[in-house]
């Protein structure tokens, strides 16, 4: 059976590395099977490789036309291959492929990386008393593991990368044909003729999207990542969020875009769409030193899709959240949680330099580069920071913290779209959030505060004593406590603008104690912009969370509650 990728785009070097191809003249079973040990050992997590029997080596790509293999030498090395992989400790059986490319006839031998690893093959794998060694990639070669690599080798016992790992919660109908198939047609690969004569079970056995015995197979995570409609409901929260903040984080005036959904390859696409129709603008500006004109986009394409390519490449799927996407007046971030793999140093993150000793997830990247969604290992950041360049763009920022919980690419605005008026990082009293003195005031629109406290003076939430105060209805108290009348939290012409948020103050006045979960029942709004609301409205010391992370709640703050005290008096 054919191999799922293009094997003309494989050979060209177009979406495999070089260093994951090896390439043979002829038939030579003994370093055949020491690098087909190498790449099932996977010891950079980075997918397996590729060996091509039949084509000549030249300055580490194929040279053209390839030599071949005659049909009755293809027989017989698959005949021999049948006994050679029970000499694979644990057991081990790679995919072939025969391909007509040239006018002659190549083997193709996949070898994705192993469930089962460490693995190790004779060194001879013909003589009759073998030697077993472990054997592992170095670069384009595959060499012996020394001691060192030998017990890290071990020590990735069973470690199979989340993306490569058996869904057992699933089954092989959870993954769609028809996505399958177009898949197929996309990248141009052979295994599209027999889709519609051979079982289904052998295509994903072809492309190693199931394992375990015909009775009971199970699906492999990437199979339900790349081919299920809905793999939300295997992976918690594997979506995109868009939100445009159009005043910046600190103000509470936020747009959320519907959520992205489907398959990895769909969501990029989807998300890109959406950037393009509410966020990319290209403009003609005028040069100070000369009189030509230039043309710029306020965020190049290609950094991105390479930005959001790489969020759901390196995202932990293990953890529900989803890939945030958040649209600055000055700047995009793309915002990914599960960080970096540890084995990427801080001060490299800061300089952009980011190269990943070992991935989190090995498949995806492949089909992605089939797709031509991305370009290769190791080529994320330095695509980003020679996009950005190429627009005339500030340098993009990459940040994570100590523990490594989060990765963040900020993209900055092209300075030609800094408008005479300026992007403010602290929004004026007229337009947002402005704050003098550490509390909230609001005048014609803005909130801001100039006595602690929270001011209107348009009648909303009004403070000139230090207290809480509404003249129209606003928040009031008959029992010592905090009770919504005739309005609650109001807001006319300013004040608490934000609906939803003086709906959430609402119920909290009512009913303290509530937690993310119980307030989300109550409103008909993602538990994700539940959580925003709140950590604005913890920012400016309203409301304050108490108790353990399962059993606590919210609560107006000691400060709020101190400023009604002077009220009720």
């Amino acid at each position: 059976m054919a191999i799922h990728i293009n094997v003309e785009k494989l050979i060209s070097g177009k979406i495999v590395e070089n260093e994951r191809i090896e390439y043979k003249r002829d038939w030579n079973p003994v370093s055949v099977y020491r690098t087909i040990c190498a790449f099932a050992n996977d010891y950079e997590n980075i997918g397996g490789g590729y060996i091509v029997v039949g084509a000549e080596e030249s300055k580490g790509r194929a040279k053209r036309p390839l030599s071949g293999i005659s049909i009755d030498k293809l027989d017989a090395i698959q005949k021999e291959m049948i006994g050679y992989n029970h000499h694979i400790r644990p057991f081990y059986v790679p995919k072939i492929g025969i391909e007509t490319i040239d006018g002659v006839m190549i083997l193709v031998i996949w070898v994705p990386g192993g469930n089962m690893r460490p693995y190790e093959v004779p060194e001879n794998i013909k003589a009759k008393n073998k030697l077993y060694h472990y054997y592992i990639r170095r670069y384009a070669s595959t060499v012996q593991a020394n001691k060192d690599e030998r017990d890290e080798l071990i020590s990735l016992t069973r470690q199979t990368p989340f993306d490569d790992r058996i869904n057992t919660q699933a089954s092989i109908e959870n993954i769609s044909p028809l996505l399958v198939k177009e898949y197929l047609q996309n990248v141009g690969s052979a295994l599209l003729e027999q889709i519609e004569t051979a079982p289904l079970k052998d295509i994903y056995k072809a492309m190693d999207l199931v394992s375990g015995p015909d009775e009971l197979l199970y699906p492999k995570n990437i199979a339900l990542m790349m081919f299920n409609h809905r793999p939300e409901k295997f992976f918690p929260y594997s979506r995109i969020e868009i939100v445009e903040f159009p005043n910046g984080l600190g103000d509470p005036e936020f747009f959320e875009k519907p959520a992205i959904t489907g398959p990895v390859y769909v969501q990029i696409q989807q998300a890109l769409l959406q950037l393009q129709s509410i966020a990319l603008k290209e403009r003609i500006y005028k040069n100070k030193d000369r009189p030509e004109s230039d043309r710029a986009w306020n965020y190049p394409y290609r950094a991105l899709e390479e930005s959001i390519a790489n969020a759901l490449y390196h995202r932990s799927w293990e953890i529900r959240e989803p890939v945030e996407i958040r649209i600055l007046p000055d700047c995009i971030e793309i915002v990914n949680q599960g960080g970096p793999d540890r084995s990427v140093k801080m001060n490299e993150i800061q300089k952009g330099i980011v190269y990943n000793r070992r991935y989190r997830n090995r498949r995806i990247g492949d089909f992605l580069k089939e797709l031509d969604i991305t370009e290769g290992r190791g080529t994320g950041i330095p695509i980003i920071r020679k996009e950005m360049a190429k627009n005339g763009s500030p340098e993009p920022r990459f940040e994570t913290d100590e523990n490594y919980s989060y990765f963040i690419t900020r993209l900055p605005i092209h300075p030609a779209f800094l408008s005479d008026e300026g992007i403010f990082y602290d929004v004026g009293i007229n337009d947002g959030i402005n704050d003098d003195d550490g509390g909230i005031n609001d005048i014609n629109g803005g909130i801001s505060d100039y006595d602690g406290g929270i001011n209107n003076d348009d009648g909303g939430i009004n403070d000139n004593d230090g207290g809480l105060n509404d003249d129209n209805g606003g928040i009031n108290d008959d029992n010592g406590g905090l009770n919504d009348i005739n309005g609650g939290i109001n807001n006319i012409d300013g004040g608490l603008k934000n609906d939803w948020i003086k709906k959430i103050v609402s119920i909290i006045v009512n009913e303290p104690g509530l937690s993310v979960g119980e307030i989300t029942t109550r409103i008909k709004k993602s538990q994700r912009t539940i959580e925003r609301y709140l950590q604005i409205l913890r920012n400016k010391e309203i409301v304050e969370y108490k108790g353990s992370k399962k059993t606590g709640g919210y609560y107006l703050t000691k400060k709020t509650k101190n400023k009604l005290k002077k009220i009720i008096k």
